[in-house]
């Protein structure tokens, strides 16, 4: 398996240096309007586990970043405890924080793991879920990424 997780580093190398553009300095990966998950709801992925688009006419802001729902009552749950449904690690590819590096992500590619949710990119050379499932543990590439996340959360435009 170590093989494995060598060769895909290498390939997300590879795409890194193709893919310049999907990589983002900012804490958050937002588009310039401030919407966060390209429009996805937090709350889908957190307690349906589906990615669904929200409304905007059911927008909240946290943080100067604005989220939207697909009901009133999604908003009314992410407004009671909004640090539970923002993303981990800013939204960015979980698997390219765990290699060191932002990258936006496809947000129907996600997963729920211990009451949080994490995404990845996936474009045709790579498919970063696949590559994070396929090393089979959570906790071990969770903890790297997160490490990564203290350094590179901190990185701004």
């Amino acid at each position: 398996m170590k093989h494995f997780i060598q060769t895909a580093l290498l390939g997300l190398a590879l795409v890194m240096s193709t893919l310049t553009f999907a990589q983002d300095n900012k804490a958050n990966n937002i588009d310039n309007s401030n919407i966060a998950l390209q429009g996805y709801s937090p709350v889908s992925y957190l307690d349906l586990g589906l990615a669904q688009r929200g409304h905007k006419n059911f927008k909240s802001e946290y943080n100067k970043v604005n989220y939207y729902f697909t009901s009133a009552a999604q908003k009314a749950a992410f407004d009671k405890n909004p640090a539970k449904y923002e993303p981990q690690f800013g939204g960015f590819c979980a698997f390219g924080i765990y290699a060191g590096a932002k990258f936006r992500v496809d947000p129907n590619k996600f997963i729920v793991e211990d009451g949080k949710y994490y995404l990845y990119l996936n474009n045709v050379e790579l498919d970063a879920k696949q590559l994070w499932l396929a090393e089979n543990n959570h906790k071990k590439l969770t903890k790297v990424a997160d490490k990564n996340w203290e350094k590179l959360s901190k990185t701004h435009n």
